[in-house]
């Protein structure tokens, strides 16, 4: 029994000797994937349209070759059986013929009826060869030494003399004698058939293979036509133009559903980014309105208390000299005060407007308080004809005090921002068959849209200089704004240029309000000269900034 050490230096030995073939294997796997990897990326460099036509031809050109070698093989078989049928049958019938000997000179051995050159040999039982036929050509078969060796009737290929090409050969005995029969047959019409097949085949499928190469990368490439789009259309999104869509396919294709999920994708990203555009310009909208409204409340504010700080300063000082001076600055100090609270009640009211806090609602007619705001305006400005016009009683649910404040500060504005003698105009109608409509119209000299289009922005005013005998504090639309807003109503301002301004308010009706009579009742109030006129229609204008 072997020793323990033998053992092992007999496995360290093994060992040893694996080694080699194993690191051997590793490097020819490590390098055939090395050349799998090398293979695929340049597969993945060439285009989709020239993979799908090169691997289309491959395929073709397989099942040609395929289908080639099949029919060749097919028909090489056919002819050699049907020769084979042949050569058997004039074996048979010379082998006959020869039952009486060898005629003279071969007799009518030669006239057979097989294809292509023929070789007759006729050998006696002793294997010698007492006839010899050769064809033309001097090209004969390799006839076996012992020709008896061959089966009877078993044709069977054998190759030429000299290159002469192959031989179908049978051996055939001579009835009533020992003498053999070898005949053969060149197979060189055949093969020049089939090599003439083969070679009509291989012209056919080139040129099949070039028109089908032409013909598959036209459809490849309208197929893929779809592809490019969605390519281009990427692209143009890439760049910014995201209303970009493809353009719709039969949905019964696959390209139609692809085409119908892409857009209906690339809408959604359109409208995240048109969402996303919104909200980010409407929040720059937000800080840059924040920001005016603390540099025109900053102002507004700045303007009283630099007035109440300079009298205080000044009666400090001692300019005071009598008791006159002392009630003047006084006076000052107190209107500065007044007006310094009326702005910070403005802001308070509308703090709570946002807040939305619950009005004190109930049946208000609105009628009634245009006639109190007309008075009252009349009184103000009595060089001014204002026309109040109404259908009768138009009541709403809402705060009267609130009211008030929208009807008076929309004449006030028209007041305010018109010359002495331009005509004021404030109408109450019925609103359809819900709705109320409050009308202020003035025929002062209008604003331009880029004035119109912020006319109920806080602190908003036309004249930059924010000068006081040229408006307020401009909170005065604003309120009017939040006010309606409050009432679920909506204003309006229809202006333009030189054509005046006129203010629209809508409400709701109160659900009991008293039924339209059909009849026209015209206030007036004040100087009996200014007549009542029948309502007009305002002009669609463009939005009045507040005053």
């Amino acid at each position: 029994m072997p020793s323990r050490d033998t053992l092992d230096r007999t496995a360290r030995s093994l060992a040893a000797a694996r080694r080699p073939a194993v690191a051997g294997w590793h490097a020819v796997r490590g390098r055939a994937r090395g050349s799998a990897r090398r293979v695929g990326a340049f597969v993945d460099r060439v285009p989709l349209r020239v993979r799908l036509v090169v691997a289309m031809l491959v395929t073709v050109a397989v099942a040609q070759v395929v289908t080639g070698a099949v029919a060749l093989e097919a028909l090489d078989r056919y002819l050699t059986a049907r020769l084979d049928g042949q050569l058997t049958s004039s074996a048979r019938t010379t082998a006959a013929q020869l039952r009486h000997g060898v005629p003279p000179g071969g007799g009518d051995l030669a006239r057979f009826n097989l294809p292509g050159a023929v070789y007759l040999r006729v050998d006696d039982g002793n294997g010698d060869s007492v006839f010899d036929l050769p064809p033309p050509g001097g090209q004969v078969p390799a006839v076996p030494a012992d020709p008896t060796t061959v089966a009877f009737d078993a044709p069977r290929t054998v190759p030429g003399t000299g290159g002469g090409g192959s031989w179908r050969l049978v051996v055939e005995p001579v009835p009533a004698s020992n003498a053999t029969l070898v005949m053969a047959v060149s197979l060189s019409e055949q093969s020049a058939i089939v090599t003439g097949l083969a070679l009509i085949d291989f012209v056919v499928g080139a040129v099949v293979l070039v028109l089908l190469g032409g013909v598959g990368f036209l459809l490849v490439r309208a197929s893929l036509r779809p592809l490019r789009q969605v390519e281009t259309v990427a692209a143009a999104i890439a760049d910014g133009q995201l209303d970009q869509r493809v353009p719709q396919r039969d949905p019964r294709t696959e390209v139609g559903r692809l085409t119908e999920a892409l857009n209906a994708m690339l809408a959604r990203i359109e409208g995240a980014f048109r969402d996303r555009e919104a909200s980010e310009a409407q929040a720059r909208a937000s800080e840059a309105r924040m920001r005016r409204f603390v540099a025109d409340a900053s102002h507004e504010l700045r303007t009283p208390l630099t007035s109440i700080r300079g009298f205080a300063e000044l009666y400090r000082q001692g300019a005071a000299a009598d008791t006159a001076d002392v009630s003047r600055y006084m006076r000052r100090i107190e209107a500065e005060s007044s007006r310094m609270g009326l702005l910070v009640e403005d802001l308070l009211l509308l703090a709570r407007l946002d807040q939305q806090r619950p009005l004190q609602r109930r049946p208000v007619d609105l009628a009634v308080l245009a006639a109190d705001a007309v008075h009252d305006a009349r009184v103000i400005a009595t060089d001014r004809r204002i026309e109040l016009r109404t259908s009768g009683a138009c009541v709403v649910n809402g705060d009267e005090p609130r009211l008030r404040q929208v009807l008076g500060n929309l004449v006030t504005n028209a007041l305010t921002h018109t010359a002495p003698g331009v005509p004021v105009a404030v109408t109450v109608a019925r609103d359809g068959e819900t709705g109320v409509l409050l009308e202020v119209a003035d025929r002062g000299p209008g604003l331009a849209p880029e004035h119109a289009a912020r006319v109920f922005e806080r602190f908003y005013r036309a004249d930059p200089s924010r000068a006081r005998h040229t408006g307020g504090s401009g909170l005065g639309l604003a309120i009017v704004a939040a006010i309606v807003a409050a009432h679920d109503g909506t204003v309006e301002v229809r202006t333009a240029p030189g054509s005046g301004a006129t203010f629209r308010v809508h409400l709701r009706a109160a659900s009991a309000a008293i039924p339209k009579t059909g009849a026209t009742h015209q206030c007036r109030v004040g100087h009996p000269a200014h007549e009542a006129q029948p309502a007009r229609a305002s002009e669609p204008t463009a939005v009045r900034p507040p005053r």
